[in-house]
């Protein structure tokens, strides 16, 4: 029997892309999403790439008894990856309310639910924004974790602690925390990415909707930090590499391979690119020019983020194997197939 894997938030952007991965990797998997920032038709798209559709459960975790009654009838699952939660720095920054209550309730349920049935294995998407503006370059595991600039950083960085106790409070429970750096791309048929509703707050898919016309302009926020353009940099992943890092992860604790009971892992490539080298590189390799404006630096954002990859490399048995070229293509080629649905 293949063993069941329960992907919260598996509608999602990254989570989607995970279920591909832990599908072609043989897993059984259990989605359960409340679709509050995702769409149905993603199981079609699973469907359409792997041949499988998961199991889907339309559920917000944030309801302590339909979390319950969820987990207790996928018991047999042998871990659970959660990636529910809001992830907007802007929006949280003017909600923090909204924030706290559904990245916190959907975890603690979450938790709760799994540790009631026996399910011991837990992977927590994590983020960078936890080492707040970091005082050395590129980040590594030790990098001191600081108070992060915004309340969407913050519930990582908590979130985190409550693992810590967790761990110490329940033995034989085991949990690793990806974080993650800058995920963009799509899969690479073109026919699975990055689809917020509304609005996008992440920079590649209102660079692809700014491009097809669907946004009027790109605003770039700030050209006046102490980088080489005066643009942030960030250290871009290609989530088909993030994805596969999770399933590494399933099965390092699944075969009881971790050192101790919760293990922090950076998901990066190591190396920076700023605002307007990923806009350049855009223009070039799609022929497409880029209606862009600088306005004023948003809050919550740090001038550089970029990352140490040698643990993960050592310990996970993981690297990435796809470039910016490769990131910027895939979205593009996701952004033209949406115009033709």
């Amino acid at each position: 029997m293949k063993q069941k894997i329960i992907v919260t938030g598996g509608c999602g952007y990254i989570g989607s892309h995970t279920v591909i991965e832990l599908i072609t990797h043989q897993f059984e998997v259990v989605i359960l999403d409340d679709l509050s920032n995702s769409n149905i038709k993603t199981l079609d798209r699973i469907e359409k790439i792997t041949g499988v559709r998961p199991i889907f459960e339309e559920i917000d975790l944030k309801d302590t008894e339909k979390t319950k009654a969820a987990f207790s009838k996928h018991a047999d699952a042998v871990a659970v990856i959660h990636f529910a939660a809001y992830k907007a720095v802007a929006e949280s920054v003017q909600n923090p309310v909204m924030y706290y209550k559904n990245n916190f309730f959907s975890l603690l349920n979450t938790l709760e639910a799994q540790l009631q049935e026996g399910i011991h294995n837990f992977i927590f998407s994590s983020s960078a924004t936890v080492y707040g503006n970091p005082k050395t370059l590129p980040i590594t595991e030790e990098n001191e974790v600081q108070r992060p600039f915004s309340p969407y950083g913050n519930t990582k960085k908590i979130a985190e602690e409550i693992l810590e106790d967790i761990v110490k409070a329940n033995t034989g429970f085991s949990s690793i925390s990806l974080r993650y750096f800058n995920p963009i791309g799509a899969h690479t048929s073109g026919d699975l990415g990055e689809l917020p509703n509304g609005i996008p707050n992440n920079l590649m898919p209102y660079i692809t909707q700014t491009a097809a016309g669907i946004r009027k302009e790109l605003q770039v926020f700030g050209d006046d930090y102490d980088t080489k353009d005066g643009t942030a940099i960030r250290d871009y992943i290609h989530v088909v590499d993030l994805a596969d890092a999770h399933v590494k992860a399933v099965k390092r604790l699944i075969h009881k391979e971790q050192e101790q009971a919760l293990e922090i892992f950076n998901l990066g490539t190591g190396n920076g690119y700023t605002v307007l080298e990923v806009i350049q590189s855009f223009e070039k390799i799609t022929e497409k020019p880029l209606n862009y404006r600088i306005v004023g630096r948003r809050a919550g954002d740090v001038p550089a983020l970029y990352a140490s990859t040698k643990m993960a490399k050592e310990k996970l048995g993981w690297e990435t194997t796809l470039g910016i070229d490769d990131m910027i293509s895939t979205s593009w080629k996701w952004e033209e197939n949406l115009k033709n649905e």
